[in-house]
């Protein structure tokens, strides 16, 4: 797979909004653009500035700096002087309550901006699970499709996993559950979340239980099983221990109800409306490689007007639907990763990513075939401070409401968009013929699991 880098001089220091941009934020071009007709990238790939050329965004009257102004609220414009006729002034039209991305309308999800399905989903709270991406033999994975949100991002080497946010849906067979990282701390904070996952490192592990979110993590490495908390095993001829732990997302949120826990805290962030911002160029195809080790290309499928994603050129299915892998929003953030040997006995071999997910760094937003750079920020460590996606002005980028996934590099070289989409079905068919046997699951009795370290 062909890496492609580009580089701005890092002499170029801008200042957004007030708020100085993290370095990693710099000496990058923005992206990486495939022409039409073509197979290779442009010569110029097209570069985003930080102050005259930063994306202004559909606002005329930007601000400076984030404050309590750009909270949208329902505003009414009646008239109060009476008129011997009655016109259609005298009855005052309110504008559209906004979804976000600081307030959300009563019965509103601020994950999706849609309404929640039932009270069940409204009065529970959000439950983050980790999902193993590889080997390649973990894959297809089972209800994935079923999460409101999908953090992808490297664990080591090129290696991707998900952190996926559950609460409209509560499906019964999740999986194969793998082991916490330091990222998944702060994506607990961020949204308020429950936290489930199959093990960690000791440094990990002494993190979270000296936090404040202890008691909103499940683990079997704490003792949390497959009668009491949804955590079971479906072992499997020929299949590595680790790769058999599935989780009942029903068992963590009873459980977490007799902790006291299971409350229905909201997470803000996400502004949504079902028009797309008039500014948008079209993306047809999305790819994004990590290393060579691990790569993900999404589609837009005008069928289903969704984003439709191949995982190492093979379409990338969810073996409880059958479906494959789709998003309403694909959302792409570049944030520094640090490596944190610190966290370990002086003399290990191994050490921790740390990935910066504070403050504020380049994003781009695709939706309906089209895609909008700006910036990610998180403005500060509160809980239930998750993730904005802005313009220049700092004005949101309307997502559309639904379903959105999120991946996080470490620079933009390796995302390539193009308004052409390469035809999959005959390398993916001959690949398919060769690929690693399909990891097939088949429910039953589990035994308590082990921790998996």
């Amino acid at each position: 797979m062909r890496r492609i880098f580009g580089f701005v001089s890092a002499a170029a220091v801008f200042l957004l909004l007030g708020l100085t941009l993290p370095a990693a934020v710099y000496g990058k071009p923005l992206l990486q653009i495939q022409l039409p007709g073509t197979n290779t990238p442009s010569p110029e790939p097209r570069q985003m500035g930080f102050a005259t050329n930063t994306p202004a965004g559909p606002s005329a009257t930007p601000s400076q700096t984030p404050t309590a102004s750009f909270t949208p609220t329902a505003t009414f414009t009646p008239s109060n002087t009476p008129t011997d006729t009655p016109t259609a002034t005298d009855t005052p039209s309110p504008t559209p309550t906004p979804i976000g991305p600081f307030s959300y309308p009563e019965g509103i999800s601020p994950l999706t901006g849609l309404p929640y399905p039932d009270e069940d989903a409204m009065n529970r709270r959000s439950l983050i699970v980790k999902i193993s991406n590889y080997p390649p033999v973990v894959r297809p994975q089972s209800s994935v499709n079923l999460a409101d949100v999908v953090y992808e991002y490297e664990v080591e080497g090129g290696v991707t996993r998900f952190a996926a946010i559950y609460r409209n849906n509560a499906p019964t067979h999740v999986g194969s559950i793998r082991s916490a990282r330091l990222f998944d701390l702060e994506l607990i904070q961020m949204y308020n979340a429950l936290f489930a996952y199959s093990g960690t490192s000791e440094p990990i592990q002494k993190l979270i239980m000296s936090s404040d979110f202890v008691y909103q993590t499940f683990s079997p490495l704490k003792g949390d099983n497959c009668e009491e908390a949804g955590f079971c095993r479906f072992p499997k001829d020929g299949l590595a221990f680790e790769h058999t732990l599935f989780l009942d997302t029903n068992g963590v949120w009873a459980l977490a109800t007799r902790r006291n826990v299971n409350t229905p805290l909201r997470a803000r962030g996400f502004a949504f409306n079902a028009t797309p911002d008039a500014n948008g160029q079209t993306a047809n195809d999305i790819f994004i490689d990590w290393y060579g080790q691990t790569s993900a290309r999404w589609q837009y499928d005008t069928a289903s007007a969704r984003y439709l994603r191949y995982t190492d050129d093979v379409p990338h299915f969810d073996i409880n639907d059958g479906q494959q892998l789709w998003a309403d929003n694909l959302i792409v953030i570049e944030v520094p990763h640090n490596e944190r040997p610190d966290l370990f006995p002086p003399g290990a071999s191994y050490m921790s990513h740390e990935i910066a997910l504070w403050d504020q760094g380049r994003a781009y937003l695709f939706r309906d075939g089209q895609f909008y750079q700006g910036y990610w920020l998180r403005k500060d460590k509160e809980p239930g401070s998750a993730l904005q996606i802005i313009y220049g002005n700092n004005v949101p980028i309307m997502m559309k409401p639904g379903r959105t996934w999120v991946s996080v590099v470490r620079w933009f070289g390796d995302v390539v968009v193009s308004q052409t989409k390469p035809d999959m079905a005959a390398t993916a068919t001959t690949i398919a013929l060769s690929a690693t046997p399909t990891l097939t699951i088949t429910p039953g009795p589990s035994p308590t699991p082990a921790p998996d370290l």
